[in-house]
Parts: structure tokens; C-alpha cells; sequence
């Protein structure tokens, strides 16, 4: 009687497969993956913000608006009217720049006035402490 423990070196014999099947476990995993999604809470991320309550007391005020206009031959108008010298647009920018909540100062050139006009009231204002002044009407100088 002969007994056979190792192999001969040829394996169409029909020998047992020693392979393991992973389909149960594959099975048992997608099972286990499941259970974990649906058991894990949902994340919310949320941040807290502190917003500031409304006061429904007063309206807001609109801002002050002070309207320079700068003519194409270097006349200057303060809110309409015209300012005949320059120490009295000094005497104006002055009374702005003295008050504690200054007014908006809308410089409003033409497209014709010379650049030294302008600039000499905007160093002006700003020599005399004028702090909320800008240039409005920019769109005439596109074409």
C-alpha cells in the first residue's frame, strides 16, 4: 500500500482546491458597511453667529450731500449757486470741514474744464481737512 503526501509534479490528478471562497465574506463586509452609514449620525455643519438685533426706533437720516459743479470755463457752483472767487470756496470747504459729522462732497467737473481747476479743489479740501470728497459723473469721460 502506497500513500501519496506530496505531489508527484503533475496536477491533473484532480486534486482537492485549496482556494478560499471570498464571496461570504465580501457579503458579510458590504452587510457590516451598510449597517455603519446608516448608524453614523448626519453631519450638519452649522456656524453660530451673533447678528445684531434690529432697532426699529428711528430710520436712518440719508447722508448730507454737498455738490460741487466745475463749468467747462472753470466756473465753480456750490450746491447750485455760484462761487465767485476761490477764498470763498475756501470760506465753504472750511465750514464742511469744521463740522463733526462732515457731508459728502460730490466733485462733479466737465468734461471741458482744465485739469488744474479741479485739482486746485480737491488740494483745497483736502489742505482744510475735507475728508468725504470723491468725483461723481465719471461715466462722461468713457468716449
Amino acid at each position: 500500500m502506497a500513500m501519496n503526501v506530496g505531489s508527484s509534479g503533475d496536477d491533473d490528478d484532480g486534486g482537492v482546491m485549496v482556494d478560499i471562497n471570498t464571496t461570504p465574506l465580501i457579503d458579510v463586509m458590504l452587510v457590516l458597511l451598510i449597517m455603519f452609514i446608516i448608524t453614523i449620525p448626519i453631519q450638519t455643519h452649522a456656524v453660530k453667529m451673533n447678528m445684531p438685533q434690529p432697532n426699529h426706533s428711528t430710520p436712518p437720516t440719508p447722508p448730507v450731500v454737498v455738490s460741487i459743479d466745475v463749468d467747462f470755463d472753470g466756473t465753480i457752483g456750490w450746491n447750485g449757486e455760484i462761487i465767485p472767487d476761490r477764498a470763498a470756496l475756501d470760506a465753504h470747504l472750511r465750514q464742511v470741514a469744521a463740522q463733526p459729522d462732515q457731508p459728502e462732497v460730490h466733485l462733479r467737473p466737465n468734461k471741458l474744464v482744465a485739469y488744474k481747476v479741479v485739482a486746485m479743489i480737491m488740494a483745497d479740501a483736502q489742505r482744510l481737512g475735507v475728508t468725504k470728497i470723491g468725483i461723481v459723473g465719471n461715466e462722461q469721460f468713457l468716449n
